[in-house]
């Protein structure tokens, strides 16, 4: 389902200092052109092999990134919580999806346009250096997973998604086993033995659906630690 510009749309354009650096004429062009789409826990709300429309970011919810191989396997490479953008890479190079977003609970996007996307990109400096930052961060998080998905034991990967790298700002994060799960590409009883030591240990607390961090250096060094060398 889709609809145009609404007040949600507005609220979050506002928050980019980009968008705040374009002419009237320009954020009511930008603004005017995005479209959102909603979905229910659980469904796919971009197909893979499609192409590619334009810039996404989650306005409310929550969503996985996530792949899938030719036997059925599933990856599921990142997490995209409200108020963050996605699909930069695939907008950059035009190619089709080559991943599916799924949300984990009710859930709305934004797509800013191609065509807009690309106009910024190619004229304007203000949008370019927050692309260059957010394109950084993801940099980041990529390596970061690929580094806990072949070394790190399932409380460090539980950790790495509580960290910053992941939910910059808030550090009450409403976020369920089953998310959280989701996310760490863990179960959920696997989680919730790695969500115990850490409260164990003081690093958080836990409520239903909720993590809170109490002491987020400490955190941080757990996801960090290097992995034990066997053999």
């Amino acid at each position: 389902m889709t609809a145009p510009y609404s007040t949600a749309v507005r609220l979050f354009l506002a928050e980019q200092a980009w968008f705040n650096a374009l002419s009237p004429e320009f954020q009511a062009r930008v603004g005017n052109a995005c479209t959102v789409q909603r979905g229910s826990k659980g469904e796919v709300l971009l197909q893979s092999g499609q192409p590619v429309e334009g810039w996404y970011a989650v306005l409310t919810g929550l969503v996985k990134l996530q792949s899938c191989t030719d036997d059925g396997r599933v990856s599921a490479f990142l997490g995209v919580p409200a108020g963050e953008w996605f699909g930069e890479g695939s907008a950059l190079k035009s190619e089709v999806r080559r991943y599916e977003v799924i949300a984990l609970r009710d859930t709305t996007v934004m797509c800013l346009p191609l065509e807009h996307f690309q106009a910024l990109f190619r004229q304007d400096l203000t949008f370019n250096q927050c692309l260059v930052a957010h394109l950084n961060r993801r940099l980041g998080q990529a390596m970061a997973v690929v580094e806990a998905g072949r070394l790190r034991s399932p409380e460090q990967r539980v950790a790495l998604y509580l960290s910053r790298l992941f939910w910059p700002g808030a550090r009450q994060l409403a976020l369920s086993q089953e998310e959280l799960g989701h996310l760490a590409g863990l179960a959920r009883q696997t989680v919730n033995r790695a969500l115990g030591a850490l409260e164990e240990q003081g690093l958080i607390t836990l409520e239903f659906g909720r993590v809170t961090i109490l002491d987020e250096a400490a955190l941080t060094a757990v996801a960090l630690m290097p992995p034990i060398r066997r053999g």
